[in-house]
């Protein structure tokens, strides 16, 4: 068994500093309810705004005010601590959408940048595109814990069913997704992405969002949620800021998993995902 805690905060507008501070308190409220493992949502020291990213960037290699907040806040609370994400500079100058993870000593351990960059074009909903200030990540994200292993994932990531099976057949037993669905895509296929999922690939998968803010330019859906590996979610937030403990038994993977052997009887001889193109 593990305790996840999923902060869903809301991301203000008015500093870095202030964002920072919010995020702090919410880890500390999360890990005060027993949480093992507690995440942030994407973006949360930065209004979701592609103008803001390249300001608000940090790099791995100078810890800036972010970066020393989850180190440090890991270590006093003992904690294995999945920074959402946050825009990362790197030496070349380019800017990624990137997760930050640290253990219990306040040591980074892993990273993720973003793979699939949020290019859409919705006719008369919205239009956004990230790839007009961050470069896409290219490696997949599975880190080592005293659970077993946990996959990292942003976002439009989870779109990309490869990607996701991917995870599962490397052995991650939970994936934790920092996301910002707006209220035109959060409403039609928040749930049933996560759900489905799950259930293809038989894991638990943890959806961590911002609270809504109708007020900014980019109003996220919200409903922070866990889904089991049956594919049902276990927890689910509104769209308010909160805090979501959920407890999960990481023992039901194997029970659904015999019972319904969908891994096991893939056709490997058919098909293989490292044909895909």
């Amino acid at each position: 068994m593990v305790k996840i805690g999923l902060c869903q905060m809301k991301v203000l507008s008015c500093s870095k500093k202030s964002n920072i501070e919010k995020a702090k308190s919410m880890i500390v409220q999360a890990t005060d309810k027993g949480a093992d493992i507690v995440v942030l949502p994407e973006m949360f020291n930065c209004p979701y705004d592609i103008k803001n990213f390249r300001e608000y960037a940090e790099a791995e290699y100078c810890y800036g005010d972010t970066l020393k907040m989850l180190s440090s806040v890991s270590r006093e609370k003992k904690i294995l601590l999945i920074g959402g994400s946050i825009p990362e500079l790197d030496q070349k100058g380019n800017v990624y959408n990137t997760s930050f993870v640290f253990n219990k000593d306040g040591n980074l351990i892993g990273k993720h940048r973003k793979m699939h960059l949020f290019d859409i074009d919705i006719k008369n909903k919205i239009t956004f595109k990230e790839s007009k200030v961050l470069t896409p990540g290219n490696k997949i994200t599975i880190i080592d814990t005293k659970w077993g292993k946990i996959g990292i994932a942003i976002c439009y990531d989870i779109r990309f069913p490869e990607l996701i099976r991917l995870m599962a057949l490397n052995g991650a037993k939970i994936l934790f997704i920092p996301a910002a669905f707006n209220m035109t895509t959060g409403p039609a296929h928040w749930e049933l992405l996560f759900r489905s999922r799950a259930v293809d690939n038989q894991i638990y998968i943890a959806g961590i969002s911002p609270a809504r803010d109708i007020n900014y330019s980019y109003v996220a859906y919200g409903h922070s949620l866990v889904v089991n590996p049956w594919g049902t979610i276990t927890d689910i937030l509104d769209e308010k800021e909160g805090i979501l403990i959920s407890e999960l038994d990481l023992d039901y993977i194997n029970d659904v998993r015999e019972s319904l052997p969908i891994i096991k009887n893939r056709r490997k001889d058919i098909y293989d995902l490292t044909l895909l193109h």
